[in-house]
């Protein structure tokens, strides 16, 4: 891991990008804090870091203001990183069914999101043991937001991940229904009603697979972009019963 640049926000957070080899990565930390902290990875849509900023530098602020750290890197495929072929196809055929009004089907879920939850993982577990060798880093770990699927494959495969926040607002293969099965961590997923983007009854359907018996499933009225303010409030107050 090698630091490129450091800058101090407001509310007392010292941010610090980061490369793991060719992956871009953020790094925010409360400024005072004087023993080692947890730490949140955060997730997000393949939109590239640059325009998820906004959103995840709020998110960071949450975490920090509960003694937290939050990190994030930048999926395979996604902002300056190299694009891939197959990926680029399965994008392609995703935009010209939803503009045909089409029905999205299996095969192209399939092709959209296995992959990238194959590739992203590793990633995500490389990064993790970067930013636990850093003294200011000191676990435990929580995972949130991002595409649903990396999650729910983190909380299977890494032990060191003991709660998570979804966001049940992507698209989930099937074969990720059997993997949500063997998820046991404490849970808080946030679904959006009226998401426009969104199979309803499939993220039910995923949230009462999932095998934790712990899991809360806060649903609000609205779109897609439309999670109230209070949400990321409410999550942040799930990480702070499960990572003190």
């Amino acid at each position: 891991m090698r630091f490129t640049t450091e800058q101090r926000l407001d509310y007392g957070v010292l941010e610090r990008e980061f490369t793991l080899g060719e992956i871009p990565g953020i790094l925010w930390t409360p400024a005072s804090a004087s023993a080692p902290v947890p730490l949140i990875l955060l997730g997000h849509p393949p939109l590239g870091l640059r325009k998820m900023y906004p959103r995840l530098v709020a998110r960071a602020r949450h975490a920090a203001a509960y003694g937290f750290a939050a990190a994030t890197i930048e999926l395979p495929g996604s902002g300056d990183r190299p694009r891939w072929a197959a990926a680029e196809q399965a994008r392609a055929d995703l935009r010209r069914a939803l503009e045909a009004g089409e029905p999205i089907s299996a095969e192209i879920i399939d092709a959209l999101i296995l992959p990238l939850v194959d590739k992203a993982v590793p990633e995500s577990q490389a990064a993790l043991d970067a930013l636990l060798s850093l003294p200011e880093i000191g676990g435990p770990i929580g995972y949130s937001g991002g595409v649903i699927s990396v999650g729910i494959r983190l909380a299977v495969v890494e032990p060191r991940i003991v709660a998570a926040g979804f966001f049940a607002g992507s698209f989930v293969p099937r074969a990720m229904f059997e993997e949500a099965r063997q998820v046991t961590i404490p849970l808080h997923v946030l679904l959006q009603w009226d998401d426009e983007g969104n199979d309803r009854q499939a993220a039910l359907d995923l949230f009462d697979a999932f095998g934790s018996k712990e899991k809360t499933l806060h649903a609000n009225m609205g779109g897609h972009t439309g999670v109230p303010q209070f949400a990321g409030q409410d999550a942040a107050g799930f990480f702070a019963r499960h990572l003190r």
